[in-house]
């Protein structure tokens, strides 16, 4: 991890802290597309394809939930806004600018074909087409990068999630912006060790392992995920639970992609000071902070970081640490990723 000290954020002239963080280069790591779309975007949407368009409250209503199964009927109900490819170009565009205004430099997307293969709404590569259109676009006009990860629905089952992978290596040749897999969905319905095969046959056709562990069951989820070989876990929050797994973590660096607005918001974790964040940070391991799903939170990454300055007292020039590890932590090209590493150590000096 990046450390670095100075006396810039310690002193009495420190800066206001939401415009300061606002300004750190970071970057996103863990972040839906569908689950990206805020209730504005959802309503040009039903402009655009409902008869009757729905209204900005009713917009607002289908993002409610009580707990992770409602959460999951939930993101499925906004996914069914999406009715054509252009929708997709539509989202990832508003994605990358909403991105862009605080302060991410870059991120990686997480893209559910699982949900496009296993409900057959869309055409797969009439979508993919629209994204990546979406993305040169926004990059263009926003300064920011993005690569996609494919992500397949692990309680789908087996084959369907073959299917997806199969598909994503054989995308990354059309598109190098596609860079990894991942499986998301309900850990107990698909665990992770049920992959192994799959994610050995990902890792080599070049794609990088993500998976979503530890969120919703306990750290054997997560010891599954390191055993098939994931690069980056995704939410990791129940290896608080485990002294070995926590050793490891540390030991071996592996990046965490923490989401703790997330945690709370579906239920997974009881009480934000009982969120592990500030401790995985003060025992060495390697973390980021991520959105997962803003609109459906009330959270977007730039008040992740602001949450863990106020909340969890981490100081700024901790935040710059955090911050850097998103840059080191991507599946960016080294020179990017230098480049970025430098904006971060650069700022505020």
């Amino acid at each position: 991890m990046a450390r670095r000290t100075g006396p810039a954020q310690d002193s009495p002239t420190q800066p206001d802290p939401l415009t300061w963080l606002r300004g750190l280069p970071k970057a996103e790591l863990h972040l839906h597309l569908e689950g990206s779309i805020t209730p504005e975007t959802l309503v040009e949407l039903s402009q655009a394809n409902d008869a009757i368009p729905l209204t900005l409250e009713a917009a607002k209503q289908v993002y409610s939930y009580s707990d992770f199964p409602s959460f999951l009927m939930s993101f499925k109900a906004v996914t069914q806004r999406l009715h054509s490819a252009a929708d997709y170009e539509t989202i990832t565009y508003a994605m990358l600018r909403d991105l862009a205004a605080q302060g991410v430099r870059h991120a990686e997307a997480y893209i559910s074909i699982g949900i496009l293969y296993h409900f057959a709404r869309l055409d797969v590569d009439e979508v993919m087409a629209a994204i990546e259109r979406g993305r040169l676009r926004g990059e263009k006009d926003f300064g920011i990068s993005l690569l996609w990860i494919i992500d397949a629905v692990r309680h789908f089952g087996i084959e369907e999630c073959a299917r997806v992978f199969r598909k994503a290596a054989e995308l990354q040749h059309q598109y190098p912006s596609v860079v990894g897999i991942g499986i998301g969905g309900d850990e107990a319905r698909g665990p992770a060790q049920d992959f192994r095969e799959l994610y050995a046959e990902a890792k080599a056709a070049g794609l990088h392992l993500t998976c979503h562990a530890g969120e919703s069951t306990g750290p054997q989820s997560i010891w599954a995920a390191l055993n098939i070989g994931a690069e980056r876990i995704g939410h990791a929050l129940t290896a608080q639970q485990d002294l070995d797994l926590i050793e490891v973590l540390a030991q071996r660096q592996i990046p965490l992609e923490l989401n703790i607005t997330s945690n709370l918001r579906t239920g997974c974790c009881p009480a934000l000071l009982e969120h592990p964040a500030r401790r995985y940070f003060e025992e060495g391991l390697m973390v980021t902070l991520n959105s997962d799903d803003p609109p459906f939170f009330g959270a977007t990454l730039l008040d992740e970081y602001l949450l863990a300055h106020t909340e969890f007292e981490l100081s700024l020039d901790q935040l710059r640490e955090i911050a850097a590890n998103s840059i080191e932590a991507s599946f960016l090209k080294p020179e990017r990723k230098l480049a970025l590493l430098g904006e971060v150590e650069r700022y505020g000096w």
